[in-house]
């Protein structure tokens, strides 16, 4: 089976600052890997690595088997146009921590906007799609409602359904509940149980180290730009190996 995410060596620096040290991750398809680690550990950066909103420096990514951000051709490796990165990025859905809707369309504009620009749909389809994905996350009553009307929870559903519309092979979840307030933490993560629940390939930067254990099937640990260490979330978070990953939980759960 062809992994679904595949890193190998990857590395990446700002300037002087090395922020991926060597990353070697898999991802199969219909798996839940959940990523943790202090601030400036680098699990954001690997995200954004993945879908190529950043260039890695050194080593390969591939999603579900394409190289990701480069192309082969005779023995030789060339950096992929704009073009060819927007269709890449088509296929991978991502979810940050601000919600980054656009104020001055509804809930359902949000949604429908990029298959209509992105995928050339007709209208009257994505709005029907976009109404089904909203009703998806919970929020059927609110199509009509701006951002401005809605609780952080209800903008960061929308945000989910809006990256849905693109129908990704993959969602990336960049500390989705971490802009919010505890109260509205839950309505979202239950929307990201049901994605588990259903297949969804997903590769999960969070704090929430209860979704980690009831949802994830790999629990990733994260320190200054590399991974140390890895497995099955009960056991990393009951039983964890590395001094590092001890010292770590020991101040979050």
């Amino acid at each position: 089976m062809t992994p679904m995410v595949e890193a190998r060596g990857v590395g990446k620096s700002f300037g002087d600052v090395e922020v991926l040290r060597g990353v070697d991750l898999v991802v199969e398809p219909g798996q839940v890997c959940c990523v943790i680690g202090p601030s400036g550990s680098g699990k954001s950066t690997l995200l954004r690595c993945v879908n190529h909103l950043e260039a890695i420096d050194t080593g390969r990514l591939w999603v579900d088997g394409e190289l990701i951000g480069l192309r082969a051709a005779d023995g030789r490796l060339y950096r992929l146009s704009a073009a060819a990165l927007s269709r890449q990025r088509r296929d991978i859905g991502m979810v940050f921590q601000q919600f980054n809707l656009f104020p001055h369309r509804t809930a359902v504009e949000n949604v429908l906007e990029a298959p209509v620009v992105v995928r050339r749909e007709r209208r009257s389809d994505a709005r029907r799609d976009a109404l089904e994905l909203l009703d998806r996350v919970g929020l059927a009553d609110r199509a009509d409602a701006y951002p401005a009307q809605l609780s952080g929870g209800q903008q960061q559903r929308v945000a989910i359904a809006r990256a849905l519309a693109m129908r990704p092979r993959l969602m990336l979840f960049d500390e989705p509940t971490s802009a919010l307030d505890p109260e509205l933490v839950g309505e979202v993560l239950d929307v990201m149980r049901e994605l588990a629940a259903e297949g969804m390939t997903m590769v999960v930067v969070t704090h929430e180290m209860g979704f980690a254990r009831e949802a994830g099937d790999t629990l990733v640990f994260m320190d200054e730009g590399r991974i140390v260490e890895s497995g099955d979330p009960r056991a990393v978070l009951a039983d964890p190996q590395e001094e590092r990953t001890r010292a770590f939980l020991s101040k979050v759960l």
